[in-house]
Parts: structure tokens; sequence; C-alpha cells
């Protein structure tokens, strides 16, 4: 029998009173209101449309660029400036200039390139890929083995086991820094309109991270620029080659001159006619031949002005360590291993930077230079503004880099105790040589107050021994009594113009080619970090200004008339001063001329980095320079560009110098 199951009712539901009635209504729109609530973008959602938007833009503008008819920038930039000028190139092609002497380029450091040839597990597909150069990529791929593979042996400076880093050769070596951004690209572009091509001309590339006896020792690279430099006579007729280093390279090209004519082993046994025979002349770009005080700054708080700045704008970033990566203890592990940082550390001590109460460079005060100067007038401005301290290269707060040195009481920092610092797990710590030197020795430093370009030296001894004693069998930073001492004949003094002697090349003749114009670093104002236990314990402080737009010291640090990286004092000293005539530096007289380039930024957008720059790289696009560069292969001479060109107060400053010649 089946059963029958009787359905039950629907219920109704029971009527409310009106007020609970409304109060349910209530609830139910409350729930909606929060819902509506939650599904409000979250600070993520936010910085996910940023930079979706920022790519599409990026995208699309770039895919405009692509697009566009190649003439279409030129004919807007001539809309808005006026007909451009032709380029050198093509200017001196008309005059009828042609190809003549072969010329070789020389690199500075950070902007050749070098690739991977041998790598760590973490490093696997990267084989010939470039570590450095290009797009960066690996950089925030795999930052930590980028860095672990950008590092050389603390110990030996070499390669690490397992890790083989090399320079890429050929013109791509250094054209572009990075895709759009060129440093040789465009003076190469110009001597190819004249007819310059591979065979005429040479990338003299080289691991830039090494020391430069080192680039012999390891890839055999002085030794490539020597052949190569004979090929290239020999090829065209027997015509002398222009040597153009830039940065660095100019000081790795002086110690190549001494190298090349030294006997074997440790020098190339060319002779000691081999640079009279095969160079016509060296047309220096930029050259920090006594040194830059950036480099200082670098070693000691791997910082310098923009660093610093950052660390203004966002300080939570780099000091607070907010991702856990310590960027500034990594880039401070990792480049103090690069022995070629330490060939820029200022030479010459308080002789030629000056000392507690004088520099070369008193008398400057920011100004806009826009006429030529002769041999012995500058156009600096008014010299009533106060005195500044540029001997001061490192003062431990603004009232110490202001005071007179009779108020200031300094305590040794040699004979400070070191301790080592526990390394603290709470913020990821990475071993730095700051470690090895405890709080006691961090306040030692603080405690001296100021340091010159004559104690800095023992500064850096102290808080980068290794760094230092490695430094040290390599280069050289004084100033020689008796250059006919035979120690001098060691290669650690090859790249210190004050302690080593030209070439006996009388024809050959030497350019100091480089901006001025811009604000340039030469002191610093430090502050003792606030977690010093932890972090890099000692940083600029950016708080420090002079009040005055104008004035030299802005964000802690303290500027001179330069090309942003050297100041005009390194660059064109020894060719205005050092060298000029026969000196115990010149024996055989070579001539030298100083060329400078007053900087004018871009009008617009359009034009780039712009065609008159004299900052220390954007002046490798500089029309003025690459029309004497193209000259000087083309055979004209010194005297035929018109001699020295000269925009700042060089000659004056270096007239204060008191150095025996």
């Amino acid at each position: 029998m089946s059963s029958i199951r009787r359905r039950k009712a629907v219920e109704k539901e029971p009527k409310l009173p009106k007020d609970e009635d409304d109060g349910k209504k209530d609830k139910v729109g409350g729930k909606v209101r929060e819902a509506k609530a939650k599904k409000k973008w979250s600070c993520v959602d936010n910085c996910c449309w940023f930079v979706g938007c920022v790519c599409t833009t990026w995208w699309f503008l770039l895919f405009m660029y692509n697009a566009m008819p190649a003439s279409l920038p030129q004919y807007v930039t001539e809309a808005i400036t006026g007909p451009l000028p032709d380029p050198p190139g093509i200017k001196l092609k008309k005059e009828g200039l042609m190809v003549k002497h072969p010329v070789v380029f020389v690199p500075g450091i950070v902007t050749g390139g070098l690739e991977l040839w041998e790598g760590h597990e973490c490093a696997e597909g990267l084989f010939r890929k470039r570590l450095w150069g290009g797009t960066f990529g690996e950089v925030y791929k795999r930052p930590s083995c980028w860095v672990e593979h950008m590092s050389l042996d603390n110990e030996t400076g070499l390669d690490p086991p397992g890790i083989r880093v090399r320079p890429v050769s050929g013109l791509v070596a250094a054209d572009y820094f990075a895709p759009g951004y060129f440093v040789w690209a465009v003076l190469i572009a110009n001597l190819a309109r004249l007819g310059y091509e591979e065979k005429t001309m040479y990338m003299a590339a080289y691991d830039w991270r090494i020391s430069y006896q080192n680039t012999e020792v390891r890839d055999q690279s002085l030794s490539r620029i020597k052949s190569n430099i004979e090929l290239m006579v020999a090829t065209n007729g027997g015509k002398k080659a222009v040597i153009i280093p830039h940065s660095m390279g100019v000081l790795y090209f002086m110690h190549f001159m001494k190298w090349v004519e030294a006997p074997a082993p440790m020098g190339g046994g060319g002779g000691p006619d081999w640079c009279a025979k095969h160079i016509k002349a060296i047309m220096n770009i930029g050259g920090p031949f006594l040194g830059v005080p950036k480099a200082v700054a670098g070693l000691f708080s791997a910082e310098a002005k923009d660093i610093a700045f950052a660390r203004g704008i966002a300080p939570v970033f780099l000091d607070n360590d907010l991702f856990r990566i310590q960027t500034l203890q990594h880039v401070m592990k990792m480049t103090r291993t690069w022995d070629s940082t330490m060939s820029m550390i200022p030479k010459g001590g308080d002789i030629i930077w000056g000392g507690l109460d004088w520099s070369p460079e008193d008398d400057h005060v920011p100004s806009k230079r826009k006429l030529k100067s002769d041999d012995t007038h500058n156009g600096d401005g008014d010299t009533s503004s106060k005195k500044v301290h540029y001997g001061r290269m490192i003062s431990f707060g603004k009232d110490i880099a202001e005071a007179d040195s009779s108020e200031i009481e300094r305590i040794e920092f040699l004979d400070a105790i070191k301790g080592h610092n526990v390394a603290n797990t709470t913020c990821h710590d990475v071993w730095t040589e700051y470690h090895d030197m405890g709080i006691e020795g961090i306040r030692a430093i603080s405690d001296y107050k100021v340091y010159t370009a004559g104690s800095m030296i023992d500064l850096l001894h102290y808080v980068a021994p290794q760094s230092m004693e490695r430094g040290s069998a390599h280069f050289s930073y004084g100033i020689a009594d008796n250059l006919d001492d035979p120690k001098y004949n060691h290669y650690k003094y090859w790249s210190n113009p004050l302690e080593t002697r030209l070439p006996n090349a009388p024809d050959m003749e030497i350019f100091s080619l480089y901006g001025v114009g811009i604000p340039t670093e030469r002191a610093y104002v430090y502050k003792l970090s606030p977690a010093a236990e932890c972090y890099i314990p000692f940083q600029i402080d950016t708080a420090a200004n002079d009040g005055d737009h104008n004035g030299c010291l802005k964000d802690g640090v303290y500027t001179v008339d330069g090309d942003e990286t050297v100041p005009v004092l390194s660059a064109g000293y020894m060719c205005a001063k050092g060298w000029r005539g026969k000196t115990r530096y010149n024996p055989s007289g070579i001539r030298t001329y100083v060329r400078e380039y007053n900087h004018s930024p871009p009008s617009n957008l359009l034009e780039g980095r712009g065609t008159q720059s004299g900052a220390h790289v954007d002046i490798m696009g500089n029309f003025a320079l690459i029309e004497d560069i193209i000259r000087v292969a083309a055979g004209a001479e010194g005297e035929d560009l018109g001699g020295d060109q000269v925009y700042s107060g060089i000659f004056k400053w270096s007239e204060k110098i008191k150095l025996g010649l």
C-alpha cells in the first residue's frame, strides 16, 4: 500500500510590526553598504592600476615612435627651434676632410659591457649574456645572483671560484650603455660619415672592475691594445694613431703608456720610443687625472650626491630596509671588491686639494659663464661671498665645515680600539668591513671631525682595510720627490701623473677636453647613521644647506665647477700647468692643450641629451668636442683648433698649487 504524504503547507512569513520591519530593512541596507565598502580599491589595486597605465602609455608611445616617419622628430624640432646644424661628420666632409689617422677609443669605468662566460647554478641560461650594460634585466630578475657574479674575490681582486665575467669586444662594447643611452655611438657615427670603419677604429675594451695591471695578468688586455695599435698604424701607411680615452680610461691609458715601454715581464717591452712611433695625439675626455672626491664618498658610505638625494626623498627605502634587500650594503660589499675604484681616490694630498684653511678654488662662486676667458682671466663671478673650505673633504656637521680651524678639537682615530659588532639578525645583516670596527671605532671616526685629502688615505685604510690593502698594491696617491728613484718603475705608480713621467715623444700632443658650468662634488657634510650597528654607520647629511638657492652647499654636498663628476682642478691641472712646457713630469716638452666646453642643456625634450652638453657622459655627443676630435684625426694640430679654450678659473687655480715642477 502506497503511502501518501501530505504536502506541508508553505508557511507564510509572519507579518512584523512596522518598527521591526524598518529595523530589518536597515540591517539589510547596512549589509549592502558594507559589501559596497568592501569593494573599494585597496592600495595594491591602485598601485597595479597605476603601473598598468604607465606600461600601457609607454608601449603606446613606443609603438607610435616606431610607426612614425624617421624624419618626424627632426621636423618637429626644427619647427620649434629652427633649422638644425649639420652633424660634425657631414660638416667636415663638406669641407674636404678625409680619413687619415686611425683612432682608438678607451672607455671608462662602468660604460663598457661585461658578459658571463662561466657562473654558478643561479646564473643558468646566461652564458655570454650581458651582466653589465644593455637592459640590466638580471638586476631585477635575480638581484642576489647578479651581485654575486659582479663581485670579485675579496682576497685577490680577480675572479671568484667558478665565475668568469669578461669584457664585451668590438665597437658594441661601449657604443651604448643601455638602449637609447649613447656613450661612444654619436662619435663613432660622425667618424663613419667621414669614411672611418672598423679597420680604422678600435674599441680598447677591458674589464673596468679590476686593477689596470691585472687586466694584463688575466686577459692580456694591454697586449691586445699594443698589438691593435701596431696593426692599425702598419695598415694605414704608417700614420700614427689618435687615442681618445674617456673618464677612468684616461688613467688606464696612462698606465698603458708606461707599461708598453717598460721591459718584460712587468711591461710590454716596446722600448722607450714606442709612444713616439705610434701615437700622434691623446685626446682625453673628462679625465680624472688627480682623482675625484666622489670616489671617496663611494668607498666611505657607498653613496654620492644622487644617492644622498634619493635617501632624502625616500628614507624608508634605503635606511629602514623596507624590502629586506639592504641595497647600499650590497652595493658597498660589491664595489669594494672592484680595485679600479681605488685608482680614482684624490691624489697629491693637501698640496693639490687644499687643507683645513685653504684650497685652490677658495674664490669660486657659482655663476653662469658664457664668455670664453683667456689664459689668466676667468669668469668666476663675484668673490665677496663667505669663504668655503673646500679642502675639508669630509666634515662631520655643517658647523665643523664652516668653523675656523682653531676652534676644531680633533681626537686621533688611528689609535682607537676596534670591536666586532654582532650581526643583527633582525635586519638581515649583510657583512661589511664596518662590522669589524665596533661602535667605539665608528665614533672615533666622527670624533676626528674633519678630513682633508692628506688624511683621507688613513681614513680609508681604517674603514676599508682589506680593500685598501689590495688597492695600495696597484695604485699610489702621493707626489714623487725624485722621479729617478728606481721604485717609481713599479706599476703601482704608472697611473698617477704626480709620480711618473710622460714618454719621450716631443712630437706627440696631449689634450684635456672636459665640460664646465655644472656643479660638481668637491666636499661632503656627514653625520652618524641612526642605526649604525645594523646599517652603514655614516651618511651624507642632506639637511645641510647654506640657505642660498645658488650656494655651494646643497643636500650635504659642496660643489665647484666641473662636468658633474670630475672637478675642473682634476681634469685640467696637468695640461694647464703640471705638463705645460718642459717640466720634471714632461721632460720632452710634449705640447698640451686645455679645451673646455661650456655646458648648455637641451632646450626641449626632442633634443634628447643635447648637442652642447658639458656633462661627464653626455659630452660624448657634444658637436664642438666631436668636431675637435675629427679635425685632429684628419691631421690637424692643437694650434689649428685655436690652442686653449677656457671658461673656468683653471689657470688661476693652478697657480695657487705650490708643486715643484
